[in-house]
């Protein structure tokens, strides 16, 4: 790394810059604009949200809101703001900065490539839509900003604390146009200045942060080391200072190491096999539940998460409400797997491309590997799947725009509720968007936009279960495990709260 230790420390030896390790780059630091992990994990500390969640919970707690209040009947938040907040740029945080994030937002310009899918599934649409959840948002004053809903939405607030609702400078937002995503501008506990691409990201203190004694360092730079075996190495020889995307068979080397330690994530992820179900054989459900009936779990959990997985039965974890326990999992039989493939007329088999992840995932930790696992199980019954991949940007576009036959990704529930798992990945407004399977259920559809009008959260649990009943039937997916993520880093790190939502908020992390 190219960073001197004069710039790394104060004059009394203090550390004061952390170097993080991770498995890709960013595509954009524009979170509005993006779906996946790596972008997010840089933009948690560069802005801020209206509200947030607890270190270690996706309980809602005050942010750049100070408190609001709800209305009766559920269709009206007036969010109080913080005062004397100001954006990196110099800028005042206030009620017409919140609104006008929202109205981008809500108005995507027609020539956006991919127009802030987290907004669009999260608020059934945008402005016009039948779906969309929000009717208006206004200033009444300079503090204080007035959401009114077309409908209740039960995890409205939930839905406001993830990172893709960040509040960016509007000033920042006009002035950088289509190049905003390179040069963010937020109310974050670090300000940005560099990023070179597949190398590394460069965030500076903001010294006139709002929330008082933070953040603790001076410095963060986020480090791109794709190969897992490489980024270990560079922790152990203190060029980085954490990492992610730790192999579970390293946690026992991490572990009995003096100088390192490990902090591991409550599960709150998937790790699948998407099927697009407009490919070819894959257009056929019971082909896909053959599929499902051709993959071992469990010796994909013994080989490459040494036991730190689960085998998955639905696309939501257990740890989520609504979570179908009665659902009988598709069990390994190939008998089973080549007497559906004969039913459906694909006796011989077929030939498919299966893609496989470049880089490390939370719910995933080698993507080649584990599709070479599904490869040769695929072979056995007569289906001939031959590996592709791409880099990490490139593989995520082609995924979403339908290229892929089947393909490996997985998804972490950023605010703990199954509405972000099944609306967001497998309802049918998502096509084109964050449900790459391309998967289309009319009864899916309402069961899930009934769930989401529903403040009672026992009626919303019956309603998901018999959501997640229709998905294991037509079976778009091999759900394959719910991992427990592990990052490790250097014994002196304090301060880390490792989120179950993948998150990697900096602000309170110091070296003692």
């Amino acid at each position: 790394m190219g960073c001197s230790s004069n710039a790394n420390t104060t004059s009394d030896g203090e550390q004061t810059t952390l170097i993080y390790g991770r498995g890709g780059d960013s595509v954009s630091l524009d979170p509005a604009v993006v779906t996946y992990g790596e972008s997010f994990k840089v933009a948690d500390n560069i802005y801020d949200t209206l509200v947030q969640f607890g270190d270690m919970d996706t309980e809602v707690h005050p942010d750049l809101a100070s408190d609001w209040d709800v209305s009766d009947d559920g269709l009206q938040y007036t969010f109080h703001l913080q005062e004397d907040v100001t954006f990196h740029d110099g800028t005042a945080f206030n009620a017409k900065a919140v609104v006008f994030n929202f109205e981008r937002w809500m108005n995507p310009k027609e020539n956006q490539a991919e127009p802030f899918a987290f907004y669009r599934s999260m608020f059934g649409g945008f402005k016009g839509d039948e779906g969309h959840v929000i009717k208006e948002v206004k200033a009444t004053d300079e503090y204080t900003v007035q959401v009114t809903l077309n409908r209740p939405q039960a995890p409205f607030l939930k839905n406001l604390s993830m990172t893709p609702f960040s509040i960016a400078s509007p000033k920042g937002l006009v002035e950088k146009g289509e190049n905003y995503g390179q040069n963010p501008v937020g109310t974050g506990p670090f300000i940005f200045k560099e990023w070179k691409r597949n190398d590394k990201i460069v965030l500076e203190k903001n010294k006139d942060y709002w929330v008082q004694d933070y953040p603790k360092l001076e410095r963060v730079i986020f480090k791109a080391i794709p190969d897992n075996a490489a980024r270990l190495n560079a922790l152990k020889t203190g060029e980085i200072d954490m990492m992610d995307g730790v192999m579970p068979s390293d946690v026992p080397q991490i572990e009995e190491n003096a100088e390192l330690k490990t902090f591991t994530r409550p599960s709150m992820n998937i790790g699948y096999l998407g099927l697009n179900v407009t490919r070819g054989p894959l257009e056929n459900k019971k082909v896909r539940q053959a599929l499902n009936h051709a993959v071992d779990k469990d010796a994909i959990i013994e080989a490459f998460y040494e036991g730190q997985a689960e085998p998955a039965k639905n696309p939501i974890p257990p740890s989520i409400q609504g979570y179908n326990d009665e659902i009988v999992p598709y069990e390994y039989d190939l008998d089973k797997a080549k007497s559906l493939l004969e039913e459906a007329g694909y006796a011989d088999g077929f030939d498919m491309e299966l893609w496989g992840m470049p880089v490390s995932r939370p719910y995933m930790p080698d993507g080649q590997k584990v599709a070479e696992a599904i490869q040769s199980s695929f072979k056995e019954i007569g289906v001939n799947a031959t590996i592709k991949t791409y880099e990490w940007a490139a593989y995520v576009e082609k995924v979403i725009g339908g290229e892929a036959d089947s393909f490996l990704l997985g998804w972490t529930a950023q605010n703990g509720d199954a509405d972000n798992v099944l609306y967001t990945l497998l309802d049918k407004d998502m096509i084109g968007s964050s449900n790459s399977s391309r998967y289309e259920s009319n009864e899916l559809h309402d069961l899930l936009v009934e769930a989401q009008s529903t403040v009672d959260q026992g009626e919303r649990n019956k309603l998901y279960k018999q959501a997640l009943e229709i998905i294991h039937e037509d079976a778009p997916w091999i759900p394959l495990v719910h991992s427990t993520p592990v990052v490790a880093g250097k014994q002196n790190i304090e301060g880390f709260n490792p989120h179950p939502n993948s998150s990697v908020e900096l602000m309170k992390v110091e070296f003692k």
